[in-house]
């Protein structure tokens, strides 16, 4: 691992010359190339630093209890040799996680969609408080938020919802939240009081743009059709809303928010590009062996991940064998305990595989 370490730390001092060079400034592409290089490997190195001191620190507190007679000076040293331990173990544990393979795609904005799966009505009705707790979420990062196609079958309730999450990290803290989502309440159609389970499916998906997911315009039938709205509403009178099918995979997006036709093919395109990739890269993941497969992972969306149930007020993730007891709180967008939990988790399980 310390090679490695000083490998980064030579890199680091090479990049910092090179954005200093003027042929390099005056080269933008290349400048920007280096400092993206740059900013990665920063945070290794700060902290690479950081245990180099404490390391220092602790052979200099040795070296006084050693050598020193005087009984005061070696108690404080004592102390000293405790905390400067555990510090070095906390460097030394942190240093092993800045090193594990980064998730390219950690960075990007992503692509949401939820989809009301069994339970009728109640199961929109659960699909639409998703849709509320990931955008309360999104607005606790002050992320944006921008719906690319929602299909409402009532009052609050939805069949099935897109939408485009854009902000630093995005990826990295909702990527876990693929997976069948499932609700137990009583319904307010249940006269008798009995409580029912209802599902949502949800998936998360990377931004793509086109370098990533090169999209043959051959491969590719566009139709135009009115969009129609509940209850008569968003009804246009023009062929605006747009659908897209794959023809190679047979995947189908549909877009009618925009009253521009182009926006709606826009749109649709950027969905299309997401699913091609999500669809290339859990292709190549099926390749992996399983010894070598995060415990945690990103969510199998057939896997049911978790449990919202209203009459004990409780959340649970069944990956992680985590309940917590705010309910009210989590499905106004405060999930970031067991988003952490899982970020953990899932962490914990690579460093294994590293050792």
């Amino acid at each position: 691992m310390f090679d490695k370490l000083d490998f980064i730390h030579d890199k680091y001092d090479e990049l910092n010359r090179k954005i200093a060079d003027p042929e390099v400034i005056n080269n933008q592409p290349e400048w920007q190339k280096y400092m993206k290089e740059l900013s990665d490997i920063e945070p290794i190195v700060h902290e690479y630093k950081r245990y180099k001191e404490i390391k220092e620190g602790l052979e200099s507190t040795k070296s006084i209890l050693e050598e020193s007679t005087d009984e005061e000076l070696r108690e404080i040293a004592k102390m000293e040799l405790n905390e400067l331990e555990e510090s070095m173990a906390q460097s030394e544990h942190q240093l092993k996680l800045l090193l594990l393979p980064k998730d390219p795609n950690d960075e990007k904005n992503v692509i949401v969609e939820i989809r009301a799966g069994a339970g009728g009505d109640e199961a929109g009705l659960f699909a639409g408080d998703l849709l509320r707790m990931y955008t309360r979420y999104a607005e606790r990062q002050r992320w944006k938020v921008e719906m690319m196609s929602v299909n409402e079958t009532g009052v609050g309730a939805i069949k099935e919802a897109v939408f485009l999450i854009k902000g630093k990290g995005a990826y990295s803290r909702l990527k876990y939240e693929s997976g069948v989502h499932r609700v137990q309440r009583i319904p307010v159609t249940e006269s008798g009081g009995r409580i029912h389970t209802s599902t949502a499916t949800v998936a998360v998906l990377p931004e793509v743009d086109d370098v990533e997911v090169e999209i043959n315009p051959n491969d590719v039938r566009v139709d135009v059709f009115r969009s129609s709205g509940n209850g008569g509403q968003s009804v246009n009178t023009t062929d605006s809303a747009v659908r897209l099918t794959h023809i190679p995979t047979g995947i189908v997006v549909s877009c009618q928010d925009e009253k521009s036709q182009l926006k709606n093919k826009e749109k649709a395109f950027k969905i299309l590009r997401a699913r091609l990739y999500d669809k290339m890269q859990a292709e190549q993941d099926a390749e992996i062996a399983e010894a070598r497969k995060s415990q945690v992972g990103t969510g199998d969306r057939s896997e049911r991940i978790r449990t919202y149930n209203f009459p004990q007020g409780r959340v649970t993730d069944h990956r992680i064998n985590l309940t917590i007891y705010k309910l009210e709180y989590f499905l106004d967008g405060d999930i970031d305990e067991v988003i952490d939990a899982l970020i953990t988790t899932d962490q914990t399980e690579k460093l294994k595989q590293v050792v």
